[in-house]
């Protein structure tokens, strides 16, 4: 059986004893590299690639082309999975995830051992560049600004954890560049639509993870974590979900109104853009799980409240791309 790390205070310190793993306690390999890598985080690192490749094709009147998409998709789940396992790695080392709960790595978990995540990282990092070169070949040169950027962003995250601003590296990797590169991948050339129109999807990336910061804010900050949600506090940090939760109808807005009322220098987001607000509800029960993270209505509702709001990017991403799609199917008939 696994035993899993387990918390106590010694001399007025918090410390943590390591997870161990017993002889009987063998797990399938793949079963640990799948863990290791959090499948459950994967739609919203896919989704920007899904929308950038819709806006590219719908909006930008380039050619579907199915191997690129592919490949797209096959590197940015890839170079996901390596962020993840490496910050699994890092995040136990430096004592910040040791608790296990549903949605945690295979380090927590006492399956791997952090040098053997970071060989694995590195694995996985090499095959994602790899992939990206051959994507580089096959659209633009300019791809390796853009995907180099994300690489850079990615292999760097738990650093800029630390630093706050773990929240701007999600909403430009999994946000505005994934978006971009997609784009660039179909197109062969950049464009401003991809960056502006993605930016309501990137900031729910940024409740993904600001849901998961906020929940582990008072350990972070005895660890000397300067995470958004440890920076903002607890009210600060009801107050900051809450515009993630509910800022990116507003920007919707704003980039259907200002750049009609601007004269069109800006690509206005069409008006089938619109039927995000089905989600709506879906963000006024979230933001009620984190008004009630105290007395919560059922146990996990706030300890999981980073897979709902993952749940939640979800359909917002899948209600915009529908949208790209409706409005091309507007203007031919």
């Amino acid at each position: 059986m696994i035993i899993e790390g387990r918390r106590f205070e010694k001399s007025g310190r918090v410390c943590y004893k390591r997870p161990v793993m017993t002889d009987s306690a063998r797990v399938p390999a793949l079963r640990v590299w799948i863990v290791a890598g959090r499948p459950w985080s994967f739609p919203a690192s896919t989704m920007p690639v899904l929308f950038g490749t819709s806006l590219a094709v719908a909006a930008g009147g380039a050619p579907f082309r199915p191997l690129r998409f592919l490949l797209a998709m096959t590197a940015m789940v890839v170079l996901h999975a390596a962020s993840n396992t490496l910050s699994d790695a890092f995040d136990f080392q430096r004592g910040l995830d040791r608790e296990t709960t549903p949605l945690s790595g295979a380090v927590v978990r006492g399956w791997l051992r952090p040098n053997q995540a970071v060989c694995g990282a590195a694995v996985l990092f090499a095959a994602g560049v790899a992939l990206g070169l051959v994507l580089t070949l096959m659209s633009s040169p300019l791809l390796l600004v853009v995907g180099g950027a994300g690489v850079l962003i990615g292999a760097a995250y738990s650093l800029l954890k630390r630093c706050a601003l773990g929240d701007l590296a999600v909403f430009l990797n999994f946000g505005i560049l994934g978006a971009l590169g997609a784009w660039l991948v179909q197109a062969g050339s950049l464009s401003l639509i991809p960056a502006l129109w993605t930016a309501p999807m990137a900031m729910l990336v940024a409740a993904i993870l600001h849901a998961n910061n906020w929940r582990d804010a008072a350990s972070d900050r005895a660890l000397g974590v300067r995470s958004l949600a440890a920076v903002l506090g607890d009210r600060g940090s009801l107050v900051y979900y809450g515009f993630l939760l509910f800022g990116p109808f507003a920007v919707v807005v704003a980039l259907m109104l200002v750049p009609r009322a601007a004269g069109g220098t800006l690509p206005a987001l069409p008006w089938t853009f619109l039927l995000v607000f089905a989600a709506l509800p879906r963000a006024v029960s979230l933001f009620g799980r984190g008004l009630r993270r105290r007395t919560p209505r059922r146990p996990m509702d706030f300890a999981m409240l980073d897979g709902a709001t993952a749940r939640y990017n979800l359909v917002f991403g899948l209600l915009s791309t529908a949208a790209v799609w409706l409005d091309l199917l507007a203007r031919r008939l």
